[in-house]
């Protein structure tokens, strides 16, 4: 990565203000990683509630970075998947006080501040303070485009809409978005979804209060639509992705992904080429018990060894022994990505993962539950082609064992034209997601023309 130029080493202080939830703060932290790899005189103040620098405090960051925390004036992240709906007001509606009262006191005050879009308060508190915001969106921006023109859904007679009717009706006017299923779009047809459709509109729109916007995402990915909407807003939009540790792999392993001495490392050295699967189903909401006992029985049933990823303590995985395959509660997921004994992944689809896989060339065995999973999910398997998608999954209400164990082996088949195909297609992938992050690429020359324009412009 390219140092910094003279004209950002003027900027002194960068407010940081994720919402709470793994996901949007993994990618935030990793911003803050590349802001400060590019100018290490950036101080950036990450804020976060108590418990979420309890959480933090083992993770590795430059001296640059500090942690500011307010008290835990919300639901505590853990326990969010029981009300999600309740946590994600909460959020919107008590975390602005503590995080203002933050900001009044930070010295020298911030230049800008970085705020995820799903904080629909942030811009006011630009505003009180008379302090740019740039609006950080950690999802796709085929599901920004998606939330953004939702009148069009509206309009069209595809809001509110049954999918177990018309689930199967193409919609093919948003701006940028190519044609899609209705049963693709994020989940906010029912469930959780429909229950904060309201403030998930307004994350998105509070986007043109804002003076920058900054995604997650790679140009070269989602160019289509990045293009309309760097028309349609008046301000800049910045493509920093993937927003994933790829700058803490190293190069001294194959690949650029670095060695280790982790235990899951080391069984990963002692399998072949391609073998495993990895199986993390992320950190948030799951299947049902009855679902998770058959995916377990399938994948067991498959005989294809596995690097499992299981958070808490599941005894249908207790037993597993280093012949069949090897459960962690937590690894360097990028890592274990990367590792070429690794053939496939088995992901829920969300945005952070899914340009993780695309990293490290891996096709993605998905199964999407919950919001902007459903559309990753469409275009992992529809229109990039790297992966597949369990055919039976809101079709009925289980996949059964044999199911799952039949569907694991094809996909595991490196050498089917399906599995040759993917994985073909995936090294494309891979290629542009890594052009993109190199010294003078797409991502990386737009973090340097962040740092520049919030230096000498502001």
């Amino acid at each position: 990565m390219a140092p910094a130029t003279s004209s950002t080493r003027r900027l002194t202080h960068l407010a940081a203000v994720p919402y709470p939830g793994r996901g949007h703060i993994n990618a935030f932290m990793n911003l803050c990683k590349l802001l400060s790899l590019k100018n290490p005189d950036l101080l950036i103040s990450f804020i976060v509630t108590d418990e979420w620098r309890t959480f933090l405090a083992a993770v590795p960051k430059p001296q640059n970075i500090q942690f500011l925390t307010f008290p835990n004036v919300i639901p505590s992240e853990l326990g969010r998947a029981d009300d999600f709906p309740g946590f994600f007001r909460a959020v919107n509606t008590v975390m602005e006080a503590p995080v203002q009262n933050l900001l009044t006191h930070l010295h020298p005050p911030p230049v800008v501040i970085v705020a995820d879009s799903f904080l629909t308060w942030a811009t006011r508190l630009g505003n009180r303070f008379n302090i740019p915001v740039a609006s950080f969106w950690p999802m796709s921006v085929t599901v920004l485009s998606i939330y953004y023109h939702f009148d069009l859904l509206e309009e069209n007679g595809h809001f509110p809409a049954d999918l177990s009717e018309r689930g199967g009706e193409i919609v093919d006017y948003i701006p940028g978005v190519s044609e899609t299923r209705l049963a693709d779009l994020p989940t906010f047809f029912s469930g959780d979804g429909r229950k904060v459709i309201d403030l998930t509109l307004e994350a998105a729109r509070s986007i043109d209060k804002a003076q920058f916007l900054i995604s997650t995402s790679v140009y070269e990915l989602e160019s289509s639509v990045i293009d309309v909407l760097k028309q349609k807003f008046p301000f800049p939009v910045y493509t920093v992705g993937p927003c994933t540790p790829y700058f803490e792999l190293g190069s001294s392993a194959p690949n650029g992904c670095g060695g280790g001495t982790n235990n899951y490392l080391r069984w990963l050295d002692s399998q072949s080429e391609g073998s495993v699967l990895y199986v993390s189903q992320g950190s948030f909401l799951s299947v049902s018990s009855a679902q998770m006992d058959e995916i377990v029985a399938g994948v067991k049933a498959s005989g294809v060894r596995f690097l499992w990823v299981a958070r808490g303590d599941d005894d249908r995985l207790k037993g597993v022994n280093g012949e069949t395959g090897m459960v962690v509660e937590w690894c360097e997921q990028l890592r274990v990505l990367c590792h070429n004994a690794v053939g496939g992944f088995w992901t829920h689809g969300g945005w952070n993962s899914t340009l993780e896989g695309v990293y490290a060339a891996v096709p993605m065995l998905t199964w999407p539950i919950f919001c902007d999973q459903v559309p990753n999910s469409k275009k992992i398997v529809e229109d990039w082609k790297i992966g597949v998608r369990f055919e039976a999954v809101g079709g009925r209400n289980l996949v059964t064992k044999v199911e799952i164990a039949e569907f694991v082996k094809r996909f595991m088949n490196s050498e089917s034209v399906e599995g040759r195909e993917m994985r073909k297609n995936v090294m494309k992938f891979r290629e542009i997601c890594r052009r993109a992050a190199a010294e003078d690429g797409s991502s990386d020359a737009n973090i340097d023309a962040f740092l520049n324009q919030i230096s000498t412009s502001l």
